[in-house]
């Protein structure tokens, strides 16, 4: 939902950049491929040390300059099949890097005890389903249905996820944290199903 309504401002915001980027011969891929390692090293470096505040806030500002290289695309004619797929691997590397960091500071940051235990299990969850909900999109592109619906979006599960555990660090109650990533397992296990049956539904 998050990321329907972002993509008119995104537009917006960083078609300036964009034209700079053109001119100076920086490619759709080459934005792409820069933002994940960002996001990958801000998710290693920060969230799993314990940062997650800040973490959060540069991650979500990085997220939303992915943007960046569709407009890029668009604004030089260079959309393609590739450039899509890259995207879309891109964002499960730094979705990994993201929940899989969220998850190791639950284990290795948190005191032990019931909402310890709780955030461990429902990190967990959300790292299966972060990977669980591109992937049956994926398989219903391979059949010919193009899956797009869902709760749970990428952009609203990253949000919800970051905030929860920025809020938390913040000094909100610990309880938030796995609160949030609990929202974020249901919403992933919930879009992994709708998709299914509408893939179902489109292929009878």
């Amino acid at each position: 939902m998050l990321g329907n309504h972002g993509r008119g401002l995104a537009r917006a915001i960083f078609t300036s950049p964009a034209r700079l980027l053109a001119k100076m011969g920086v490619t759709p891929n080459m934005v792409t491929v820069a933002g994940t390692i960002i996001n990958m090293a801000l998710a290693i470096g920060l969230l799993a040390r314990g940062y997650l505040a800040l973490g959060g806030i540069l991650i979500g500002i990085t997220a939303f300059a992915d943007s960046l290289d569709g407009v890029l695309a668009r604004l030089t004619n260079r959309t393609s099949e590739f450039g899509a797929f890259l995207d879309s691997s891109m964002d499960r590397l730094a979705d990994g890097a993201i929940f899989g960091s969220l998850l190791y500071w639950a284990i290795t940051g948190m005191a032990p005890g019931g909402i310890r235990t709780a955030t461990i299990i429902a990190a967990i969850c959300a790292l299966v389903g972060a990977a669980a909900v591109p992937y049956v999109r994926a398989r219903g592109e391979a059949l010919g249905v193009v899956a797009k619906v869902g709760i749970g979006e990428r952009t609203d599960r990253l949000v919800v996820a970051l905030v929860g555990a920025g809020i938390t660090d913040l000094g909100a109650p610990e309880i938030c944290f796995p609160v949030a990533l609990s929202w974020v397992a249901f919403a992933s296990f919930v879009t992994v199903g709708q998709r299914i049956l509408y893939v179902r539904k489109h292929l009878k």
